[in-house]
């Protein structure tokens, strides 16, 4: 391995390819289920530990759970199986069964030929940085432990599929017991994954009347042109079916993206913005403050700074949103990309329950959705995703690093640019916020040769 293993979420890669081997996920589980076994409490019932264990619809998911499985027997784990239910079911049931973690099988917004492993500690919580480099640098020097009579003696999986109803149970709770979505027209598109059966059933049970779109998987369809990240068929369903909204999830189900009536999207951002606004009518924004990533709108920095509600910004992932959240005692964070979490009821993002507290705040109001999507003024943005063979650290290439600077400067008070590698694709991605999309859309450009240039001519050293 001669890059990172874990990114900013998990481990992300192709099956069949390094580290989606099966050798290499055997050995991971077996490394990560020994050292959080180390340091958990003794169970006291006889039972032994059990990881709680879960996929999305990708066809190579089956495969890696049978590694997975094999991994945490190595070292005394049982595996009690979810079956394919979206990873934040995992989050919610692994603190609640007891579970000593939790683990998903799932490359989340990716195309079909990826997947990943993404690892939860007992007490519901995306495992911490300091583990993951606990576990590579087990696995780097190899130090796989080695399977002893009680290893060999625990059974391999266990069904627990069953379990999944406390969670659809506990999403509907969240919902306010005075309303319900009597009288609504939904658009819900599930990008053929793990929210496929759920969602609609979910909100068919609210009293919604529900288009249901993308809930076919295939095993090789999830995530194809639909979803969080391809919304325009959601968006023309709306405006075709006279919804009153729509809503998309990606593959696992963790993020959200919404479209008004009118079939206008609105993204991540918009929906914070909504919810931050409910929550401190309602008393329930701690500290009367959000948190968000550098990726957000500038925007809508300035439009809650205007409102009184504060800004904590932190880099991309949700983990450290939650980080951030954790720390200062708050209610809610999230990221354009439709990751939200709502710390009242979850600990990590999760788009059904984003959807159904968007949803309540929607039905409380008496406005149209488009109403809300107004509510901030968003400034012009312009994001590129430049595909990489090798992410060479951005502060060794310095003639790259004194263009960004001169740009920055050129935008300063008015905008702002990020620039920063993939935590889970091998892309570079290229955000700049300003006053004119035109320029911002020549300085992307020019931002895109240098780092290709600059590059080459390290790449032929």
């Amino acid at each position: 391995m001669s890059e990172r293993l874990f990114g900013t979420d998990g481990v992300r890669g192709i099956p069949g390819r390094e580290p989606l081997l099966p050798g290499t996920i055997r050995e991971i589980a077996a490394i990560a289920a020994a050292l959080l076994r180390a340091r958990a409490p003794a169970s006291g019932n006889g039972a032994g530990p059990f990881a709680l264990m879960a996929r999305d619809t990708r066809g190579s998911g089956p495969a890696i759970a049978k590694s997975l499985v094999a991994g945490f027997r190595d070292s005394g784990v049982r595996v009690v199986d979810l079956g394919v239910t979206p990873t934040p079911s995992i989050s919610y049931l692994t603190p609640r069964m007891g579970a000593l973690c939790g683990v998903v099988i799932s490359a989340s917004h990716n195309p079909a030929e990826f997947n990943g492993i993404k690892f939860f500690d007992g007490g519901g919580f995306k495992m911490d940085p300091a583990t993951e480099d606990a576990i590579e640098r087990d696995l780097r020097r190899g130090r796989r432990p080695k399977a002893d009579g009680a290893a060999l003696a625990a059974p391999r999986v266990e069904d627990g599929a069953a379990s999944v109803e406390r969670y659809v149970q506990f999403l509907r709770s969240t919902f306010p017991a005075t309303l319900d979505l009597s009288g609504m027209r939904v658009v819900v598109d599930c990008a053929n994954g793990a929210s496929s059966d759920i969602a609609p059933r979910l909100l068919r049970g609210l009293g919604a009347e529900v288009a249901a779109m993308s809930c076919s998987p295939d095993g090789r369809n999830i995530n194809a042109s639909c979803g969080a990240l391809f919304p325009s068929a959601m968006r023309k369903m709306v405006v075709r079916k006279k919804a009153d909204c729509g809503v998309c999830f990606d593959g696992d189900a963790d993020r959200a993206i919404f479209s008004d009536e009118r079939g206008a999207l609105m993204d991540g951002d918009a929906i914070i913005c909504l919810n931050a606004l409910r929550l401190r009518k309602l008393a329930l924004l701690n500290g009367d403050k959000v948190v968000l990533t550098v990726m957000s709108n500038f925007g809508l920095l300035k439009f809650l700074k205007e409102q009184g509600i504060a800004v904590e910004t932190v880099p991309v992932g949700d983990r450290n949103v939650t980080e951030a959240i954790e720390k200062e005692g708050l209610s809610l964070g999230g990221e354009a990309s439709g990751h939200i979490i709502f710390r009242r009821f979850a600990v990590t993002g999760d788009g059904m329950l984003t959807a159904l507290q968007t949803l309540a705040a929607l039905r409380e109001s008496g406005r149209p959705l488009s109403a809300h999507r107004k509510s901030f003024h968003a400034v012009p943005q312009v994001l590129q995703n430049l595909e990489v063979g090798r992410k060479i650290p951005l502060q060794e290439l310095p003639k790259f690093g004194r263009l960004l600077a001169g740009f920055q400067r050129e935008l300063s008070g008015d905008g702002r640019i990020f620039v920063r590698y993939s935590g889970t694709e091998p892309l570079l991605r290229i955000m700049i916020e300003g006053p004119r999309e035109s320029r911002l859309k020549e300085m992307a450009r020019d931002i895109a040769a240098a780092y290709l240039e600059e590059t080459r001519q390290e790449a032929k050293k």
